[in-house]
Parts: C-alpha cells; sequence; structure tokens
C-alpha cells in the first residue's frame, strides 16, 4: 500500500486554467496520476487536454467522478474558500500548493475542514508522490523511484534534494509528503509517521525539519514512544541567526524556542540519527534498513 494516495486516486484540480493549475495538471497526467477533473467557476462544460472535463463547482466534480482528492493552485484571496468548497463537497485529501494564506484565513479553515472528515496537506506545500503511482502537487516525478523509504519535510526544495541523493544511491521512496512550513498547516510530522509506521511497504523514514517552532521536538517524542519503524532525521537553517524568518513564515526563531541545535538535540536524544548534510542523509538511511 501508499500512504495517502496510489493509483487508484481520482484526482481533481481546482484553478486548473490557471498558469500554474495547468502546468502541474499535465505533469501529473503525464506521470500517470487520474486526474478526473478541473473546477473553475464559470468555466463549466469546458474540456481540458481534451478529455478532462471542467465543472464550476466541487461539488458538481464530484457527483460526476467520486474523486478521492482535490489538489488546488488558487490564489492565495481565494485558496481558503477553494478549501471550504472542496471539505464542504465530501473530499478525503485536500492538498494546497498556494502559498501566502492569510493565517487569519486558516485558522477558520482548519476547523472547518476537520469538521468534515477531511485531511488537509498544506498550505505552501509541494504535495505528496507515491512513485511509480501517483503524484498530487508539484513534486518533480522523474527525481523519484519506487522503494521502501518515507520521506516527509517542511521543506520542498530539500525533499528534492533528499529524493535526488536517495535515488541516486539506489534507495528508493514509498511515498514523499511536503507537509508545508507555515504557522497553521492541515497535517503535521506526527500525522505522517503514524501513516508511515501503518505502511508495511515503508521500511525506514526521512524526516526533515527546519527552524522555528517545536513540531520537530514533539515528532521526535512520537517516534520514540509510537514508532518501531527506523527514523534519519535532518534539520534545515543551522546557521540561522535568532528573529530572522528563513523561507517559510513558521521558520523563525524566538528566543532559545526553535533553534536547529535545540531540534537537532531533540532528535538525538530520542533515538533518531541526524544527518549534519542532506547527503549524510543516504549512509544513515542504508545502515536503518540493515
Amino acid at each position: 500500500m501508499s500512504v495517502l494516495i496510489d493509483g487508484t486516486t481520482k484526482l481533481l484540480v481546482q484553478g486548473i486554467t490557471g498558469r500554474d493549475g495547468s502546468f502541474h495538471a499535465r505533469q501529473m497526467i503525464e506521470y500517470g496520476t487520474q486526474v478526473v477533473g478541473g473546477v473553475v467557476p464559470g468555466k463549466g462544460g469546458q474540456v481540458f487536454e481534451g478529455d478532462v472535463p471542467i465543472f464550476d463547482t466541487v461539488a458538481e466534480a464530484m457527483d460526476a467522478t467520486g474523486a478521492d482528492a482535490s489538489v488546488i493552485y488558487v490564489p492565495p484571496a481565494f485558496a481558503a474558500d477553494a478549501i471550504y468548497e472542496a471539505a464542504d463537497a465530501g473530499v478525503l485529501l485536500i492538498v494546497a500548493i498556494t502559498e501566502g494564506i492569510p493565517v487569519l484565513d486558516m485558522t477558520r479553515a482548519m476547523p472547518f475542514v476537520a469538521e468534515r472528515g477531511s485531511r488537509l496537506v498544506g498550505p505552501n506545500c509541494p504535495g505528496l508522490i507515491s512513485p511509480g503511482k501517483s503524484k498530487v502537487g508539484i513534486l518533480p516525478g522523474q527525481i523519484c523511484t519506487p522503494g521502501p523509504v518515507g520521506v516527509v519535510s517542511r521543506s520542498g526544495t530539500l525533499t528534492y534534494e533528499v529524493i535526488h541523493h536517495l535515488t541516486g544511491a539506489g534507495i528508493g521512496q514509498s511515498t514523499c509528503i511536503g507537509i508545508g512550513g507555515d504557522p497553521i498547516i492541515g497535517t503535521n510530522f506526527i500525522d505522517c509517521l503514524s501513516l508511515f509506521e501503518e505502511d508495511p511497504e515503508t521500511r525506514a523514514v526521512v524526516m526533515i525539519g527546519e527552524i522555528g517552532g517545536t513540531d520537530e521536538q514533539e515528532a521526535a517524542a512520537f517516534v520514540e514512544s509510537d514508532m518501531e519503524t527506523p527514523v534519519v532525521g535532518f534539520i534545515a537553517g543551522q546557521t540561522a541567526p535568532p528573529g530572522r524568518r528563513m523561507g517559510h513564515a513558521g521558520a523563525i526563531i524566538s528566543g532559545s524556542e526553535g533553534t536547529a541545535k535545540e531540534k537537532m538535540e531533540a532528535f538525538e536524544g530520542h533515538g533518531i540519527a541526524v544527518a549534519r548534510r542532506p547527503a549524510d542523509i543516504v549512509d544513515l538511511v542504508r545502515q536503518s534498513l540493515g
């Protein structure tokens, strides 16, 4: 099995006719993802790439296609509404790629999604991929290969780098998930680690964190108490100065909380092998796989 998506996943693309939506919809289709519909208000009845129907609303698309998931390429001002619409229509997995959604919008969207039993990945994330089966989002499929290692990361760019190193070393991936670096996200490290622990195809996990907040520390405690699957860690921002935001809205050190040193010590204290450089992850994964 795979984590969250597989070859049977039926996907809707919200914002399929926009620049980003159309480009990445083509990429997902070429990879083999079952893109069963697009959603763009006012463009219902049109067709994308010759055979993907476009609907005015997610509810109409769900009735016609029975989709399992949706991916959102909608400008920040309207992205929360797109999340509301998908959850209200009964989409089980909602992946929000959009960067720059106001935090206040997400404080309202999160309880709405939870009340309707949907799972949100993101926002401000690259999505996820189960190599050789399906991809949802913007992760480059050409650098991935099927295998036994799960990858979960706050950083999209580092996700790509680590996958590239693993694939180059002949180590494939079961599922790779970018959870996003915003202060409020729908699916966190512990959620993903729980899914990997339950997946018989995942024999080791790479967890890529970054400065800011305490999510990594909490995840490290979960690894020690609730996981048998070995976990390898890396923390980005090891040279970041306190008080300066590094890339992501959530990547800011406040006082002594959220430093790379603190997070790396938490990893090691809970039995997680820590790489000092992304390239070092390969050797640690090999050791974990035995």
